[in-house]
């Protein structure tokens, strides 16, 4: 059965109507349909809609759809995306790789994010943005406020030295960076990040009195967090201002020197959770090998010297995955003796007899190893650097 089909400026005669059933239709329309539809329209359309389409309960195109309360858009992978051909510039799609939203400029694709921060050495692992500070720079918030973990590793203390091979006194382990993580929110806004060099370690040479303690590590900081310095590792030839050789206090602090040299402190100033632990202490052997402390560690305390003429091992650091790989950061160094101490795992360095204490690792706040010269004077290990990472779900 054929229909002629009245319209506001006419009869279209090329429009016809055949009816199928009661119920069901196909309309075929040589010079397309003009006028108005009401009613659910089903079944399959070829061509575009010229006009407007009111007040429908649902309009849907494959996965794409719109609804009076919300809008559906297109699946597909990267792949998927990349595979696209004559892609029409504000094309938006659901990339379900990277579980975000993205559009498409006309020459490539970018991701519409409710909050968007630059700074220091971007990745993406397992739907997570990563900002890795190995020095310092700037974090900036561009759009939005959110919540970020982050970890604040400061630089390790260097590594204390005989300071005179005529003297009994060798050198304690430095201690590692304070170490802290946890969450902070932020809003928009530049954010400084610091990253701590290491600590010095103990000049070798009697000139260098009043002391050969190693250097403080140098302090972290992300926003509100400070990470504290590693303290040095005590020294020997002339009293420190620790005391006889003391190691300085720190995130975790310096291991003391041999012949008797006191523990540097931990967590120092303190913080909760805790930011280090202490190093440990020297033992009074009377002979140019007595045994010094080790630097403390982020996860222990560094090890007092075991006998007279064997030196103590840095304190373990702890394990941190923000950056999507578990690596082990803020270890004491160890301290010197007959038998020197291993630093800690973390990156602390080992002593050394004779020769220059062992640096810590860069970018890990490890403490240096200590330094025995029982025949020429040479320098502890230089403490290692700190690192800042800002990680959040992207």
């Amino acid at each position: 059965m054929a229909f002629t089909q009245v319209e506001p400026t006419g009869i279209n005669t090329s429009a016809t109507v055949s009816l199928q059933s009661a119920t069901v239709g196909v309309l075929t329309a040589t010079t397309g349909f003009v006028g108005n539809l009401t009613g659910n329209s089903t079944g399959t359309h070829t061509g575009g809609v010229v006009g407007d389409v009111t007040a429908p309960t649902s309009v849907t195109v494959g996965q794409s759809f719109i609804r009076n309360n919300s809008i559906g858009l297109g699946v597909t992978t990267a792949a998927g995306r990349n595979a696209g051909i004559n892609t029409a510039t504000g094309t938006l799609i659901y990339n379900s790789t990277t579980n975000s939203i993205e559009y498409y400029t006309g020459t490539s694709w970018g991701t519409l994010k409710a909050f968007d921060a630059t700074g220091g050495t971007i990745t993406i692992v397992s739907g997570r943005k990563i900002h890795t500070f190995t020095g310092s720079g700037t974090f900036v918030v561009n759009v939005g406020s959110n919540t970020v973990d982050y970890l604040v590793v400061a630089g390790g203390g260097g590594g204390g030295s005989c300071g005179n091979p005529a003297f009994y006194e060798t050198g304690g382990g430095g201690g590692a960076g304070g170490f802290r993580t946890g969450s902070l929110p932020i809003s928009p806004g530049p954010y400084t990040v610091t990253v701590g060099g290491g600590g010095a370690g103990g000049p070798g040479s009697p000139s260098s009195a009043p002391t050969a303690n190693g250097s403080p590590g140098q302090d972290s900081v992300f926003s509100t967090i400070i990470s504290t310095g590693g303290g040095g590792g005590g020294g020997g030839y002339a009293p420190s201002p620790t005391g006889q050789g003391g190691g300085y206090p720190g995130g975790s602090g310096g291991g003391g020197r041999g012949q008797a040299g006191a523990a540097g402190a931990g967590n120092t100033p303190p913080v909760s959770p805790p930011q280090g632990n202490p190093g440990g202490t020297g033992l009074t052997a009377n002979t140019p090998d007595s045994g010094a402390g080790g630097g403390g560690g982020a996860g222990g305390a560094g090890s007092n010297a075991p006998a007279p003429t064997t030196g103590g091992n840095g304190g373990p650091g702890l394990a941190s995955a923000i950056s999507g790989t578990s690596v082990t950061y803020a270890g004491g160094g160890g301290g010197s003796g007959g038998s020197v101490g291993s630093g800690g795992p973390g990156g602390g360095g080992n002593a050394v007899r004779g020769a220059t204490g062992t640096p810590g690792t860069t970018n890990t706040g490890g403490g240096g190893g200590g330094n025995n010269s029982p025949a020429t004077a040479f320098p502890g290990g230089t403490g290692g650097s700190g690192i800042v990472i800002i990680a959040y779900p992207i």
